[in-house]
């Protein structure tokens, strides 16, 4: 089960989301969650938990003073933002109705499993809404040996069926990240941190690909060309926010886009095979070929 402050911080993100730009007066927020909690929504409770939503998923419940009625404001990237919120809340939502109606749901959902989303998730998400320190255990991937960590959790990001704490360590001085599923054990401590004035998670790793972390190096142009069904593919789900089309034929398209070719994004360009090429930059191309030319080997 979601933690019970944390459900009711989704509860209100998620009825906001369903309210659109019309939004919500007072009076109907606490209709809702009388129906939903079965006590009252005073002002101030309301006002401390739109600040947590805030700082948390970073999305605004904004009032509009000339009607009294609050919404997630539609301007700039917030329609993005509710995606994303969306998205969590769903994570959330889908797990809770999965536990709850197993017996009358049982065959009939199928959803991908992530294993950490459900046992440290929530977790997660209240310390960084207590902005408490975290001591968890950590076991790497090329070692058996569990290390004892000491952190402070600033966000939360998922990639490719893995949950990911972004995090400042207190051991080696420097923002980490830190899979989920290799951690053996996490203890909530009685000490705070102080968030970093206008961190956001999405700028941090605005010019990199999946879950590295820039550290000083420069996004590059790359230039990828695509078959007709795989640029069809890439059109829908781009590779990086980056990505345009700079040139279009019946046979091909060419995308650009500037990114940090990391580890992450070479194999996302070998696991596409023959219907993606890399045209630019050289060292790029080379590294994607030679990842290729080893798996070849595999083979022989």
């Amino acid at each position: 089960m979601v933690p019970e402050l944390v459900d009711k911080y989704v509860f209100l993100l998620q009825t906001f989301v369903e309210a659109g730009g019309r939004g919500l007066s007072l009076d109907e927020i606490s209709s809702r969650w009388m129906s939903r909690y079965g006590e009252k929504y005073p002002r101030r409770t309301f006002g401390n938990h739109r600040a947590a939503v805030e700082e948390v998923f970073g999305v605004a419940i904004t009032c509009n003073r000339s009607t009294n009625r609050y919404y997630i404001d539609a301007a700039e990237s917030a329609v993005d933002k509710r995606e994303a919120v969306e998205y969590l809340v769903n994570t959330f939502t889908v797990n809770n109705l999965l536990t709850l109606g197993k017996q009358r749901l049982s065959g009939r959902v199928a959803v991908e499993d992530i294993p950490s989303g459900q046992k440290y998730l929530t977790s997660v998400m209240q310390a960084m809404l207590d902005s408490r320190q975290l001591t968890i255990g950590y076991r790497k991937y090329m070692s058996d040996e569990t290390e004892t960590r000491h952190i402070c959790p600033y966000a939360v990001k998922e990639f490719e069926k893995r949950w990911y704490i972004v995090a400042y360590s207190m051991d080696a001085d420097a923002l980490r990240t830190y899979a989920m599923d290799r951690i053996t054990s996490m203890e909530m401590t009685e000490d705070t941190f102080r968030m970093p004035e206008g961190f956001n998670v999405d700028r941090l790793f605005e010019n990199s690909y999946g879950i590295y972390l820039p550290e000083g190096e420069k996004p590059v142009l790359v230039r990828l060309k695509a078959t007709k069904r795989e640029a069809a593919y890439l059109k829908d789900l781009p590779l990086h926010e980056s990505q345009l089309i700079e040139e279009e034929t019946p046979e091909h398209t060419i995308f650009a886009l500037r990114v940090i070719p990391n580890r992450n994004f070479v194999m996302e360009l070998c696991k596409r095979g023959g219907a993606l090429e890399v045209l630019q930059p050289q060292e790029l191309r080379e590294e994607v070929k030679h990842q290729l030319e080893t798996a070849l080997q595999s083979y022989v």
